[in-house]
């Protein structure tokens, strides 16, 4: 006698209440090897986006320059480029790849793509031991080399803290500084209700102080980046992981949220002394907007700057209020009909690699930088 079972016979079998409790079992055992594997999966990627990343330029470049605070990267395409423009990458805490984030979300890429054929990035260096009596003088100063090396006379892209150094730059040797951007740039410091200023105002500079000691006389990035974290702790301690588990099956979304982790979860460290210029300076005392900040010897007037001048602000940026970029418009000497003011929509990171900004606004950016 033949017992075999065909499917069809298996089906039927089973739909015998007697076999119900071993299907419900043979589907526990699947589904519980299938949810071990996704745990182990989220495991691993939870680990590799806090602590297996780093951060890369995505555009091919060359060195330029090698400089003791920074390396100067030449991402230029084009045999007779021009004048060259400088993005000044932020120097808060984290790396310059920013500004050439991932493909399809670079703002190098954007300014290439839109005729901007010669194109550097100030990739700063992490603060070493040696570095950490390094002050705004140095970064000037070698900021004047770059600029020096390429022609002596150049476009300034700042990017945050980039925006200040440049203006800086720009008040101290106007005839050096072509056009200048302002991206999400705090020049007013004390302008706006945004969460740094506050912190500027509330916390005592014995604070920052204690940081730097903390840090043997550097700004640990990691410090920072707890800091950073603490102003959204919901996104950065809760969401981001049940956001990773729930699409640990999306390689799209896995790709996404590694180029973003290997940025933010790898801070640079800042020389202490540059770090408590900027807080005391700039951040309380707010120095550079009442033009009584000096630099390279020389006390800065802003309105020394007469170049054509472009901000731009982000419309929920709590990181650098749009209030705090657009006083560039009162306090800078340049015509008010060579300045531009635009307040696109989204926050801080967004205007530098936000892929609707990159699309909108920086195109016409780039268009302003070649007249």
């Amino acid at each position: 006698m033949n017992t075999k079972l065909t499917k069809a016979d298996t089906r039927h079998e089973n739909s015998v209440p007697f076999f119900w409790p071993l299907n419900v079992a043979a589907n526990m055992v699947e589904a519980g090897q299938d949810l071990m594997e996704r745990n182990i999966q989220f495991a691993f990627e939870a680990q590799k986006i806090d602590h297996g990343l780093t951060p890369e330029f995505a555009t091919p470049n060359r060195i330029r320059l090698d400089l003791p605070t920074m390396r100067l990267r030449d991402f230029s395409t084009a045999h007779n480029p021009g004048i060259a423009t400088i993005i000044d990458a932020p120097h808060a805490g984290h790396s310059a790849t920013i500004a050439d984030y991932q493909p399809g979300q670079s703002l190098v890429a954007t300014l290439l793509d839109h005729g901007v054929g010669h194109v550097l990035v100030t990739d700063w260096k992490s603060a070493t031991d040696e570095m950490k009596d390094y002050d705004i003088d140095r970064y000037l100063a070698e900021m004047l080399v770059c600029i020096e090396e390429l022609g002596g006379k150049v476009n300034l892209v700042g990017l945050c803290q980039g925006g200040w150094l440049s203006t800086m730059l720009a008040a101290r040797f106007p005839d050096k500084v072509n056009r200048l951007v302002l991206a999400g740039s705090p020049i007013d410091t004390n302008a706006g209700d945004g969460p740094i200023r506050k912190m500027a105002h509330t916390l005592p500079l014995s604070f920052y102080e204690n940081l730097v000691k903390m840090g043997h006389g550097r700004m640990r990035g990691r410090y920072m980046l707890q800091g950073w974290k603490n102003m959204h702790p919901e996104q950065h301690y809760m969401k981001k992981y049940f956001d990773l588990y729930e699409h640990i099956d999306e390689p799209e979304y896995l790709a996404k949220t590694e180029a973003f982790e290997a940025w933010y979860e790898n801070p640079i460290d800042l020389p202490g002394r540059w770090y408590l210029q900027a807080i005391k300076l700039l951040f309380k005392e707010n120095r550079l907007a009442r033009s009584e900040f000096t630099a390279l010897g020389k006390r800065l007037d802003l309105k020394a700057i007469t170049c054509p001048t472009y901000m731009l602000a982000g419309e929920s940026d709590d990181i650098t209020t749009a209030e705090q970029v657009f006083a560039a418009e009162e306090l800078f000497g340049t015509p008010k009909d060579q300045m531009v003011k635009t307040l696109a929509p989204g926050g801080h990171i967004g205007l530098f690699m936000g892929s609707k900004t990159l699309r909108t606004q920086w195109p016409e950016i780039a268009r302003w930088l070649q007249l």
